[in-house]
């Protein structure tokens, strides 16, 4: 991916549990352009996750001390859970020139909207409601009365969507990403992401007659 300008820019995907969010950024992560951002959570460690790669486990009173501390780009509830966002390593990336990706839920993503304003902003949902059901109950990590608290979730983040920049329909976790690397590429199109570009074209002070004159030399 050609950048215009050095600095990186912030991605947030949010969607459903079960959506496949997960899955979708390890496969843009295998792309050296792009890094995630580790949250903390005080949820349970599932089997096979690890400590500083999945998540920052931590206690509630851990997080809480943190969060009083504004150590937290952003902080949520989800289904009982704290979850939130290390400032630090965000801003440090982005200026690496990093695309910095941010997988967390619909009140996370519009908290950080408000600290950064040129964040982009991707919902990431499957093709159904049935096959996000199918999904939850085949990853069998969960009992029914958890599943069924997700599934009405899902049906109030997608009231968010209008909030997103972009809503991609993973279908297909290849594909999936393409997309999204489809829209970091168009984003660093924008003129806001290109203010050495423009000034370097403006060059110095200059009049009309001079430039032609040049040309036709």
């Amino acid at each position: 991916m050609a950048k215009m300008d050095k600095r990186g820019m912030l991605v947030i995907i949010s969607g459903p549990s079960g959506s496949g969010k997960g899955t979708v950024v390890k496969e843009l992560c295998k792309n050296s352009d792009y890094s995630l951002s580790v949250s903390m959570t005080t949820r349970a460690m599932r089997l096979g996750e690890v400590h500083g790669k999945d998540y920052f486990f931590c206690t509630e009173e851990e997080f809480v001390a943190k969060r009083e501390a504004g150590e937290l780009l952003e902080h949520a509830v989800f289904v009982g859970n704290l979850y939130g966002t290390s400032k630090a390593y965000v801003e440090e990336e982005i200026e690496k020139g990093k695309v910095v990706i941010l997988e967390i839920d619909v009140e996370g993503a519009l908290q950080v909207k408000e600290k950064f304003n040129d964040a982009v902003l991707i919902f990431l949902m499957p093709p159904t409601m049935i096959q996000l059901c199918h999904r939850l109950v085949n990853r069998n990590t969960e009992n029914k009365l958890t599943i069924e608290q997700r599934l009405i979730r899902a049906k109030k983040e997608i009231k968010y969507i209008p909030e997103y920049d972009y809503l991609v329909i993973n279908d297909e976790v290849i594909n999936a990403a393409k997309k999204i690397e489809t829209i970091a590429s168009a984003e660093y199109l924008k003129p806001h992401r290109n203010e050495s570009s423009i000034e370097n074209f403006k060059g110095d002070e200059f009049d009309v007659a001079s430039i032609l004159l040049r040309a036709y030399e």
